[in-house]
């Protein structure tokens, strides 16, 4: 628990640079994604992971809930899931007639849902139920998952047989969609070196309890209107490209991101913020974000899938073209 006397914005820098700094003695070359996932579990936001096989994606989540001090769960899903694997069900107890719940996996502070697009829809809508709601019902009771709560999905992107699109509603749901690629030479060199010797072991650096004070921390962060107003311009670039100067777009994108986006994007670039050491957001944490936060939120036209257009090449163009205020620029100077 943060001491009263303790700046909280410090302790909370300090305790997650901590967890950081064991994070990476396990994880190495994925520095970029560990950011993100710390914003993540600072602002409650779920995680989209995409990447091959191999990138220690699992280990990094089962690494965050050592370091945490979390529970730990992972589904493996595969097209013949039914919801009471996920969820849990109502077993009928023979001896005394009676019924007992046994709750599923999903009732844990990380839950790791290994290659999320191989579920049918029935179960990928009871995921979105927990995802939003942190709830789940079973035969009529309402149980609450722990919090914190964080959802991390993995996806395969270089196989599609027996996988199912997520649906746009549920892919809206999570606040980032990493995109995990291999890493440096170097990088694997150490990786391989350290493997072979010893597996490296992360320790617990925080109680779980002590991370819903630090998301309370990084709510506080300050963002000026301008700079509120710089994350939504980008968000309404994907839904209006012509309005900023980008008409040549407009045939590309069919659906821009929602609303949802705006929120999650100045959410997010309080927690890196908080992670950088300020207690303040300016322009670049909200740009650096941008194509964490709406690379999944947009629907390409049949026109760019054609062409092969990605979805990272528009919101480069977009972040290029939309500009903030001249009076946070001139802050950020001073």
């Amino acid at each position: 628990m943060i001491h009263p006397e303790i700046d909280p914005a410090a302790e909370a820098r300090r305790a997650l640079e901590a967890s950081l700094y064991e994070c990476k003695r396990v994880v190495v070359g994925q520095d970029a994604m560990l950011e993100r996932l710390l914003v993540a579990l600072l602002t409650g936001g779920h995680v989209l992971l995409e990447g091959v096989p191999g990138l220690a994606k699992t280990l990094t989540v089962r690494t965050l809930a050592t370091v945490l001090g979390g529970s730990f769960g992972r589904i493996q899903f595969t097209p013949d899931l039914v919801p009471a694997d996920l969820v849990g069900t109502r077993l009928w107890q023979p001896g005394d007639g009676t019924f007992r719940t046994e709750l599923g996996p999903v009732f844990a502070n990380l839950l790791l849902a290994d290659e999320i697009n191989r579920a049918p829809a029935k179960v990928q809508s009871a995921l979105l139920e927990v995802m939003q709601e942190h709830q789940v019902t079973i035969g009529g009771a309402t149980h609450r998952v722990p919090e914190p709560y964080l959802v991390l999905a993995t996806q395969n992107p270089i196989e599609s047989e027996g996988t199912y699109d997520l649906p746009e509603a549920q892919v809206d749901r999570f606040l980032f969609k990493l995109v995990v690629d291999y890493p440096d030479v170097e990088d694997e060199i150490a990786v391989v070196d350290r493997v072979s010797v010893q597996t490296p072991r992360a320790h617990r650096s925080m109680d779980i309890e002590d991370l819903l004070e630090h998301q309370q921390v990084a709510r506080e962060v300050f963002a000026e209107r301008s700079t509120i107003a710089y994350a939504v311009a980008l968000v309404d670039a994907t839904r209006r490209p012509g309005r900023h100067g980008l008409a040549d777009l407009e045939p590309l994108i069919q659906f821009g991101a929602s609303p949802r986006a705006s929120l999650g994007l100045v959410q997010a670039a309080r927690a890196l913020a908080l992670l950088r050491g300020r207690t303040h957001v300016v322009h670049k944490d909200v740009r650096d974000l941008a194509g964490d936060v709406l690379r999944h939120r947009l629907v390409l036209s049949y026109d760019a899938l054609a062409d092969g257009v990605r979805p990272d090449e528009l919101i480069a163009r977009l972040v290029e073209a939309v500009e903030p205020a001249p009076a946070v620029r001139l802050a950020e100077a001073a």
